[in-house]
């Protein structure tokens, strides 16, 4: 869907240049976004390595392995019936652990895993309650290192790379109280339905 967007708006672009008279801006435009998204790339690439670098670093020294023993009874509580019946709690305390380090690109094998663990013996054609807060928490989980967002700023040369961390830990923190508050109560309000 996003490619046929975007494909659209390449579309309507060239043709509202052509009918303009303004093609050479058009080109101007196309070669220019061209090289800033191959600056960007490479500077995403370079700092995405590195911090999946000390990913390795902390999981080879058992660091990730203590992160998830400190989430562990969070996650009991967030995801009550997982850990209740011992399906996913090891696959959903790893993505967790990967979102909360910054490294949603590693999160995403692991929770898809843990969907599969959650859904086994589940009848209902409907996504359980942990399935949703699994997903919420997936799109809302607070970041502790926001690798992302430092690669991009570093991508496009801001000063101050790193001055974005105390605002990112509020916003994600309250992001991510807020939907495991609104996930808690839908599936209180739409027990029944």
């Amino acid at each position: 869907m996003i490619g046929k967007c975007f494909g659209a708006l390449c579309i309507i672009s060239v043709i509202y240049g052509v009918f303009s008279g303004n093609l050479q801006g058009v080109n101007e435009g196309i070669l220019s976004g061209a090289s800033k998204s191959v600056a960007t790339v490479t500077a995403l690439l370079g700092v995405m390595t590195f911090w999946q670098g000390v990913m390795a670093v902390f999981e080879k020294s058992g660091f990730i392995k203590m992160l998830s023993r400190v989430l562990s009874p969070v996650l009991r509580f967030v995801f009550p019936r997982a850990f209740r019946e011992k399906k996913g709690e090891a696959e959903i305390t790893a993505a967790v652990s990967a979102n909360v380090l910054g490294i949603s690109n590693a999160s995403t094998p692991l929770a898809l895993s843990a969907m599969e663990k959650l859904n086994e013996g589940h009848e209902s054609t409907k996504a359980s309650d942990d399935m949703i807060m699994l997903t919420a928490l997936g799109a809302s989980c607070f970041c502790l290192i926001p690798t992302t967002v430092i690669a991009i700023r570093t991508g496009l040369g801001a000063r101050f790379t790193y001055e974005i961390i105390l605002p990112v830990w509020v916003t994600s923190a309250v992001c991510m109280l807020t939907s495991v508050l609104l996930c808690r109560l839908f599936s209180k309000i739409f027990k029944n339905a």
